[in-house]
């Protein structure tokens, strides 16, 4: 970091000793995993300083709007409408969730086999040592799982909470349910900031959030359409659509965009960060929360490249925006808020077929050469659907790997070698009838 935080630190209540061993891990990690990376894009030193200062100019700059009376919304999941957020002024951000550092505290008080994403941003907490949460106003919450619903009442016992309750189906019956869920939450915000959210506000808060979501789809598409070239890193991509969480929005879009223009000049002139027949992996499933890098780095130390992430964190965050065109009053922007966020084909859902015409959908188009299902351990959700998926996989013929693991290290040696003999079997994927590991 630039500078020294320890005031900043100190105000926000952590525990600086338990926060300085966290950072020193991270240091540890993240040169490991990212500066060693050869023929990166140059655009990617802005994403490399973000992580430096992830826990220290940024901190400074939300506090600056908590000065200002502005929302500080910390959040672990997408259906957050950050629209009303932003529109307000405030700022809507992805609390720390993807390490193991403190999941320890965290089974003082939670199951061990609950998934480590919701134990990990709890134990969090219960450390002190995520000044993003720290910072917060207060915590959203939603009931997208059992584990979830029921965590959001022992951390509101710790920091404030506003759960948002999620429909499970998508009838009219829950649409109209979901929407006076959305009005509630616009009602928490307004009672932060002491005033009515005007349409004009919302209205800009969906523009930038619109921009944000198009930038990264359109990174997307540059990762994985190209057959012949892949003008990134499966690493370098997640990368930045984890930092999407964390960084100011407007600035963050330009810096993808910026991004988007290198890797268009990359693909003309035939720049691939992998030789032409490297197998081209997408990713499915739970949502990989920084610094979840675990699978990325294992399958692009050992051969192959991922091109696509369809998961919380990637395709189902960015793929669908929200129409202002023809909207008069605040409750047509409502409407289409929540027509958009009904198109998130979370495993929370059922039924959920439309989440698997999109994922062979998207393989086609990229023209991958194989799927990991990737999952949390105990995610019940997109672990019971990945029946469901594999299945529809299967007989499409498309090769697909279910991996299961949680934040730790020891299982990276299994995991890799599981890699290793799904690369190879891909090989044989036009001729053999695939079954899976």
């Amino acid at each position: 970091m630039s500078k020294d935080y320890t005031q900043m630190y100190k105000s926000l209540d952590m525990d600086i000793e338990k926060h300085n061993e966290l950072l020193a891990i991270l240091g540890e990690i993240y040169p490991e995993f990212y500066l060693k990376q050869e023929n990166r894009p140059k655009a990617m030193e802005y994403f490399d300083y973000v992580i430096s200062e992830v826990h220290g100019k940024r901190i400074e700059e939300i506090l600056e709007k908590k000065k200002e009376g502005k929302p500080l919304v910390g959040t672990f999941c997408i259906f957050i409408p950050e629209e009303i957020v932003i529109g307000a002024k405030g700022v809507c951000y992805g609390l720390c969730g993807g390490a193991e550092f403190s999941i320890p505290d965290a089974e003082r008080d939670l199951p061990r086999n609950i998934c480590p994403l919701i134990k990990s941003g709890y134990g969090f907490k219960v450390q002190r040592t995520c000044p993003y949460t720290q910072a917060s106003d207060f915590i959203y919450g939603e009931t997208s799982c059992e584990a979830k619903k029921k965590t959001w009442e022992i951390l509101d016992d710790l920091h404030p909470t506003h759960v948002m309750h999620i429909p499970q189906m998508k009838r009219t019956k829950e649409k109209v349910l979901w929407k006076s869920e959305m009005y509630d939450f616009k009602k928490h915000i307004e009672s932060v900031t002491g005033k009515e959210l005007t349409f004009e506000e919302l209205k800009i808060g969906i523009e930038i959030v619109n921009n944000k979501r198009k930038a990264m789809l359109r990174l997307d598409e540059l990762r994985g359409m190209y057959p012949d070239i892949v003008p990134i890193s499966g690493k370098d991509g997640l990368l930045v659509n984890q930092i999407s969480f964390y960084d100011d929005p407007e600035r963050f879009t330009q810096k993808v965009n910026e991004l988007c223009d290198e890797l268009e000049e990359r693909i003309k002139n035939n720049i691939s960060v992998i030789s032409k027949d490297t197998p081209r992996i997408m990713v499915l499933g739970t949502p990989m929360a920084l610094p979840n890098w675990k699978l990325h780095h294992i399958v692009e130390t050992t051969g192959g490249a991922i091109i696509n992430e369809e998961a919380c964190i990637g395709n189902r965050y960015y793929k669908d925006n929200i129409e202002t065109k023809g909207a008069e009053n605040i409750d047509d922007l409502m409407e289409n808020m929540l027509e958009r966020y009904m198109k998130i084909d979370c495993a929370c859902f059922t039924p959920n077929e439309g989440r698997i015409d999109k994922i062979i959908k998207m393989y086609k188009d990229r023209k991958a050469d194989g799927i990991i299902y990737y999952s949390l351990s105990f995610c019940h959700t997109y672990n019971v659907e990945s029946k469901k998926v594999i299945d529809r996989l299967q007989a499409q013929n498309i090769p697909v790997l279910k991996i299961e693991s949680d934040y730790s290290m020891e299982d990276m040696g299994q995991i890799k070698t599981r890699v290793e003999a799904f690369i190879e079997s891909m090989s044989f994927k036009n001729n053999v009838k695939f079954k899976g590991f």
